[in-house]
């Protein structure tokens, strides 16, 4: 069946799946965006408990999501993998760390004699719910402004920057990209909050504080994506494989691809229409319309970095360094052998739906939190 597709084919399908994967991830960064928000609602520490087992049910499902896609990236794009993880070390570094201390945290936090206080622990789940985010959002909105790398002829990659990855926090549109993702995970934590207690009072501050949030996320986005749809982008020669600067080559991805641009107005709307659902309708539902809205956007802004012959992590040093589903792939058999196991992908995320739907069988209570023996 693989063999049969082109080498060209198969590296954009594995760009799909990539892009595919991180959507998910993202819409599974309300656990993150969660965390942030503990304070907010949990007015008491019986509430606090109540939220942070809510998101207990969750973590290691955002945690998997992570490692799939992590993993997809450096099997099927190694040298991107190189480049990136080994030059824009810091950066990468930094969201490591802030990973290891959410898993620290849920397995500490109620430890009998924990030494540290369950308010150091949350602190730590803060950190990383909002730096670490934020940076993810910094290191991913490079995809579109580049990286200070070189790649010579043998594939040999070397960061021209002492401050190794860091730099990128100067840059206006990959801060904005970092908040946006901090805001989303907040109002989808939000959105998961709804869905899934059951206490009044907490149901109250959520829909509060869902106003703010939801209007700094589309004031955000709508930069974002307007700076994505606006600004030039780098594509390749299909010959010669020269790269050169092309005018609104995203915005040219999706006219191209008018199915692309439906299906990102679609997700769009859905996003919109659960906040409908929630501000008008009152309805706890809204968390699934978003989260798939946000599957949709997010797979499609991804995917239009790969296709149509365009440059992915653009080189601020060197234009031809440059990195291409092309030149950054891994090798035609390697391909197709990965694609088989993709194939297991459905499973996976069916397991993690059943999960998910085990786990939230019905509305999480105070009692419940209080009677259970496997406490975060």
């Amino acid at each position: 069946m693989f063999e049969n597709l082109s080498y060209y084919l198969l590296q954009e399908y594995w760009w799909f799946i990539i892009s595919l994967l991180g959507a998910l991830f993202v819409f599974m960064t309300f656990v993150q965006g969660g965390q942030t928000l503990l304070y907010a609602l949990g007015e008491r520490e019986d509430e606090r408990d109540l939220i942070i087992n809510a998101l207990g049910r969750k973590w290691e499902l955002t945690f998997s999501t992570l490692v799939m896609f992590g993993g997809a990236l450096f099997a099927a794009f190694p040298l991107f993998y190189a480049v990136s993880f080994g030059g824009a070390y810091y950066v990468w570094m930094a969201i490591l760390f802030c990973f290891i201390i959410q898993a620290v945290s849920y397995e500490y936090r109620k430890k009998p004699n924990n030494v540290f206080g369950s308010k150091v622990y949350e602190g730590l789940l803060f950190i990383n719910g909002s730096l670490g985010i934020f940076l993810l959002g910094v290191a991913l909105a490079t995809l579109y402004t580049g990286g200070n790398f070189v790649v010579s002829n043998m594939n040999l990659s070397h960061w021209t920057m002492a401050s190794y990855g860091l730099e990128a926090l100067l840059n206006p549109f990959n801060v904005a990209f970092g908040l946006m993702l901090v805001f989303l995970a907040r109002v989808q934590g939000l959105l998961y909050f709804y869905n899934s207690l059951d206490n009044p009072s907490i149901e109250q501050r959520i829909v509060d504080h869902l106003k703010l949030n939801a209007a700094l996320f589309l004031v955000l986005f709508l930069y974002v994506l307007g700076s994505i749809l606006l600004q030039d982008g780098y594509g390749y020669d299909i010959q010669t494989k020269v790269v050169a600067v092309e005018s609104l080559k995203f915005l040219g991805n999706l006219l191209a691809n008018p199915l692309l641009l439906v299906v990102l107005l679609m997700g769009v709307l859905l996003v919109l229409f659960s906040f409908y659902l929630v501000f008008i309708k009152s309805n706890k539902k809204a968390i699934w319309f978003s989260g798939v809205g946000t599957v949709l956007t997010v797979t499609v802004l991804l995917f239009i970095l790969g296709i149509n012959h365009t440059v992915f992590y653009p080189s601020l040093v060197d234009m031809q360094s440059s990195l291409t589903i092309e030149n950054s792939s891994s090798s035609h058999y390697t391909l197709i052998t990965m694609s088989y196991v993709s194939l297991m992908v459905p499973f996976v995320l069916a397991y993690i739906a059943w999960a998910w739907r085990v786990m939230d069988r019905k509305q999480l209570t105070l009692d419940e939190v209080q009677n259970d023996a496997h406490h975060y």
